[in-house]
This record gives C-alpha cells, structure tokens and sequence, in this order.
C-alpha cells in the first residue's frame, strides 16, 4: 500500500497541471490583495462611513482579518472546482493514456489501487487548503496588519483582532472538510465517466448544484439538516457572534461520513467494473 501511495504523490506532482492549478489559486488570492492594497480603504470607508461615526474601530476596517475572510468567501468556489479538475485528472489520465490497463496486468488489488488515489487526493487537498491559510494570513497581515473583524450575517457581528483570527483558523479547518468531500466526489465521479471532459463537466455541475442547493430553504427538517448541499457553509458559523460548536461538530461529522460514503461507493464501483 506504501508503494502505491507512493507512486501516485509521484505521478500527481509530474502533471503539468498540478502546478497550473496551484498557480491559478494563489493568483486569485493575489489579485484580491492587489485589489484591496489599491482601492479597498475607499470601499470599505463608503461603506460604513455612518457605523464609523458610532463605534469605535481598533485599527483600520480594512486589514487583514478582513481580507483573509474575504479570501474565504472568495475560494470556496475556484478551490473546489480547481481541486476537482486535478483529483479527477489523475484517473482519467490513465484512462486516456491506457495506463491503466497495464497498471492492472501486475499483481496489484484495483481495490488497494483505487483507495491509494483517494488517499493521496485527501492529503493533497489538506496540503493546499494548508498552504493557502498560511498565506493568506501572511500576506494579509504583513500588507495590512491586524485589527477588528466586520461580519454582516444576519446582521452586523464585531469582532476583536484576538478573537478574529480564532474564529478565521477554525474556518479554515472546517472548511478543509468539504474540500475534501468534493474531491473525494470528483474521483469517484471519475470512476463512473473515465473521459477527462465528462467527467470536469459532471464535476462542475455537481458543484454549482451543490452551491444552489446551499440557498434553497428546504423547511424545518430533517432533510434539511441532514442534505450534503447544507454543511458547504459550516465554517460561516463561526461568524455568528455566539459559535454554535453542536451543530458544528454535527455537520462536521455528516461531511466527513459523506466523504466515506462517496469513496466507499467509487472503491466498489472500480473494484466490480471492467477496465477498458
């Protein structure tokens, strides 16, 4: 099994288009600083020009708390979509390339097989969500140093620079977890349409469906709180002014119980179809 995970760490970082994908995502990060450096204190003053004349702001509005939660709200969309086009990549290239055929004439399980893909995927999915924190907060507060959070959810929430950067390191954490359900999703998507753009376009309808999903109010029910669709913006919870840590641990746990089902459902589809 170690080699198979080996192998594939191998064969993820020899695509060219791991590092168009990891380039893509820390540009769009970029341009939201650049746009923020050059013309977001005028924004933000517009904005809450008549709040500044009641409340009294540690710092500046626009710092870095803010643009690391902007950042969220921006890349949770591109993240999951880029992800899903490089998780799935690594099947579907070796359906393309009819490597895949000759990976099964050698003694190797396809169940063993398939699970180091999705092993790999989960791990280099937590690295990125990993690597664009630590950046996000880096370059954010080098560029425009700390100060007090403004959240509009359900109303104006405020939080202290301390008690910001808490809730923003969990948000990242918590939002780790359904990006790694989507690309867990994409290979298994992978697995039922083998073609590299069958499968993108399946992905990105399962995502923009996902996310429309996200808004519909479904009523006070269990269908509700159980939907995958509903825990995709589990890690705004920890804007509200009172974090809601049950219904936190709860939705974490029903993403984390999907993400086993869809890999649990692409392992026995590989492992009972021909390959071909």
């Amino acid at each position: 099994m170690y080699a198979l995970i080996k192998a594939e760490i191998f064969k993820l970082f020899r695509q060219g288009k791991t590092y168009y994908a990891i380039g893509a995502l820390f540009s769009i990060e970029a341009i939201i600083l650049l746009s923020a450096y050059f013309q977001g204190t005028n924004i933000i003053d517009l904005l809450l020009e008549n709040l500044k004349q009641r409340f009294y702001f540690e710092g500046t509005l626009l710092n870095g708390n803010l643009l690391v939660y902007l950042i969220l709200n921006t890349l949770w969309f591109h993240l999951p979509l880029i992800l899903m086009i490089v998780v799935s990549g690594m099947l579907t290239a070796e359906y393309k390339d009819r490597t895949l055929q000759t990976i099964m004439l050698q003694p190797v399980s396809k169940w063993k097989f398939i699970l180091s893909k999705y092993i790999v995927a989960i791990v280099f999915t937590l690295l990125v969500v990993l690597a664009l924190a630590l950046s996000s907060f880096g370059l954010s507060y080098f560029f425009f140093g700390k100060g007090d959070l403004v959240v509009y959810l359900n109303g104006l929430n405020f939080f202290d620079a301390s008690d910001a950067y808490y809730r923003l390191r969990w948000s990242f954490v918590s939002g780790a977890l359904s990006m790694v359900f989507f690309s867990v999703a994409s290979l298994t998507i992978a697995i039922l349409f083998k073609e590299a753009a069958k499968t993108w376009i399946v992905s990105a309808f399962f995502l923009i469906l996902s996310n429309i999903l996200l808004k519909v109010d479904f009523g006070d029910n269990w269908f509700n709180a159980l939907f995958f669709a509903k825990l995709n913006d589990t890690w705004q919870y920890f804007f509200y002014y009172q974090i809601n840590w049950e219904q936190i641990h709860f939705n974490s746990l029903l993403s984390i119980g999907y993400s086993l089902l869809f890999m649990g459902a692409g392992i026995y589809w590989f492992h009972r179809k021909d390959i071909g």
